[in-house]
Order: structure tokens, then C-alpha cells, then sequence
């Protein structure tokens, strides 16, 4: 099952997402993420906090979803998007028939210097219980109806 994940930049959640999935997800699953504006490089509050927690982090790019949009691109089964609210992002649309699903954080990458530690902190606490919960159910041997009726279950775990 390939799961990609989106955000705006593809600096901070969709990053934190895709390594949290990828580590638990005990190759039943295979996470990507990508940006429709990608800043460029990853955030390196993300790095950090990945680093902490045990995670390699050394293929972690800032990449477009361009990347897997072509023909030659991964089949994508799931597209989660990660986009917050509050500072009125617009969250991209993935075309195409995989099951799709918002799990919005808001955006740790948006506050002062100072605040950036706890802010990452949560948004990482918050999309590690939401995969968690995710791969708690057999999702790789899910119909779409029930995989889309999951992800948005997840979706409201905090």
C-alpha cells in the first residue's frame, strides 16, 4: 500500500507524517509526501525532532508532487493531506481515484523561534497517535469504502 502524504511545503507535518508511518508501519505500508509549493528544504526543526526520536533522517528532500504525478510515479492507494486551519492554508487537492483524507495539523513551521520546540513537538504527538490508530486496523487488506471510512475515523484522534 503506498500512502502519500501533502501539505503545502512539504517542510514540517508532511515530513513528520511520512517518517512516523514508515517507521510503524512495519513495511505494510510505504509513505511518500510531497508539497504543491515546496519550500525547498525540509525544516530543520523537523530534522531535529526526527533525529531525536531515532529516526534517519538523511532522505528526507522538500519535493513537489509533481514527482508523482507522471506515469513512471508509484500508484498511490491513499493521499493524506496535513494542512492546518488557522492560518487559512489552502490545502492541495490530489487528482485521480486513491482514497483521500484530511488530517489537519496546524502548521509548527508558522511560529516565532522560540515557540518552534513545542509546536513540533505537538504536531508530532498528534499525527503519531493518528498513525498509530491508522495501523492498528489491517488497512493494506481494506476495500476503499472502509479505508476511506478509517482514515477519517483517524482523522479525529488527538
Amino acid at each position: 500500500m503506498n500512502i502519500l502524504v501533502l501539505c503545502t511545503g512539504n517542510s514540517a507535518r508532511s515530513i513528520l507524517l511520512e517518517a512516523i508511518l514508515n517507521e510503524n508501519g512495519s513495511n505494510r505500508i510505504t509513505a511518500l509526501s510531497a508539497g504543491s509549493q515546496p519550500a525547498g528544504q525540509v525544516n530543520p526543526h523537523a530534522l531535529h525532532l526526527l533525529k531525536s526520536r531515532g529516526y534517519a533522517t538523511d532522505h528526507f528532500r522538500s519535493k513537489s508532487w509533481d514527482e508523482f504525478a507522471g506515469p513512471d510515479a508509484p500508484r498511490m492507494d491513499a493521499v493524506i493531506t496535513v494542512c492546518g486551519s488557522a492560518a487559512s492554508e489552502t490545502c492541495p487537492i490530489w487528482p485521480g481515484a486513491p482514497v483521500k483524507a484530511h488530517w489537519g495539523v496546524e502548521d509548527p513551521a508558522a511560529v516565532s523561534p522560540e515557540e518552534a520546540p513545542l509546536a513540533f513537538e505537538t504536531a508530532f504527538a498528534i499525527l503519531k497517535r493518528r498513525a498509530e490508530a491508522f495501523l492498528a486496523a489491517p488497512v493494506e487488506a481494506m476495500n476503499d469504502a472502509d479505508l476511506r471510512k478509517h482514515l477519517n475515523e483517524c482523522a479525529n484522534v488527538n
